[in-house]
């Protein structure tokens, strides 16, 4: 679990802060996971939104709350706790009810939520590359540079998470989504995804009878992956029943509505995906 000591927090005025508070941006996937997770908990929140499409999350406040520059963070009276995973196990533990970690799971949840998190990057050259279009803007080399120089620390420490952080943004500046990263990610999650069709086979979810915290996360990676032009009920179509249902309840659908200028970049973007040959089943031949 990564909760922040004291000495890593600069911007202290979380520190008063009551109750439960998250700091979000609408349209982040593991921001949306977190809400889900808190709407499915009934649990009451104070929202703090931080716009990473203006560079917010690189702004001194932000940095001083999480030097990794990423939402959500969840302040829970004074005390900082990042990534999402760890955030919703945290909860789970502080509000067991209704219970989203089954208990014959407790173990082996935290594992499997490693596993979703390890393709944190592949669902992003993913959206970047088919979902964001035009709005996957390259990111401000001053923007790259602060972050760079920022001396924040996570436990105390040096964090080494950032060095991924500024690979993936340095990278995608200097050359975009190659077709070589979106087949190396398309065919990592067909990997999962074929054993979570098996999976459904035997079971509603993916965990058993009840809906869990795999469902929300796992949810969440399918949705952007739909929008991208993922061929799920070629592919899946166990996993795509899946997922329309779950999208059908409101917990979920109103936490991924997109906003109209999303909507219509990325019908322009598949559009000329489709006229180009460039789309993501052509590129990686399912």
């Amino acid at each position: 679990m990564t909760q922040l000591i004291e000495d890593d927090i600069r911007t202290k005025e979380v520190l008063k802060w009551e109750g439960i508070n998250l700091l979000h941006f609408s349209g982040s996937s593991c921001s949306q996971k977190t809400r889900i997770f808190l709407n499915l908990k009934g649990i009451e929140w104070v929202s703090h939104p931080v716009n990473l499409a203006v560079g917010e999350n690189y702004s001194d406040w932000f940095l001083g709350i999480n030097p990794r520059g990423l939402v959500p963070v969840l302040v829970d009276d004074g005390g900082v706790h990042i990534e999402s995973n760890d955030i919703i196990q945290y909860l789970e533990k502080k509000f067991p009810l209704p219970m989203l970690i089954p208990k014959e799971c407790e173990e082996l949840a935290p594992k499997l939520l490693r596993e979703e998190d390890d393709l944190h990057i592949d669902i992003r050259n993913l959206s970047f590359r088919f979902l964001f279009g035009n709005l996957a803007r390259k990111k401000k080399e001053s923007s790259l540079k602060k972050f760079e120089q920022d001396l924040g620390t996570i436990e105390g420490k040096k964090d080494s998470h950032k060095a991924m952080e500024l690979k993936f943004y340095k990278d995608f500046n200097k050359k975009g989504i190659t077709n070589e990263s979106v087949i190396q990610s398309a065919l990592k999650f067909k990997k999962v995804y074929d054993e979570f069709e098996s999976d459904l086979t035997k079971q509603p979810y993916f965990l058993g009878k009840e809906l869990s915290i795999l469902d929300i996360a796992w949810f969440i990676y399918t949705h952007r992956l739909v929008l991208s032009g993922y061929p799920f009920k070629k592919l899946h179509p166990k996993v795509f029943n899946w997922y329309q249902n779950l999208l059908k309840r409101e917990e979920f659908k109103k936490e991924v509505k997109e906003p109209l200028i999303l909507s219509n970049v990325r019908s322009l973007t598949r559009f000329q995906d489709a006229m180009m040959g460039t789309t993501l089943s052509k590129i990686v031949n399912f």
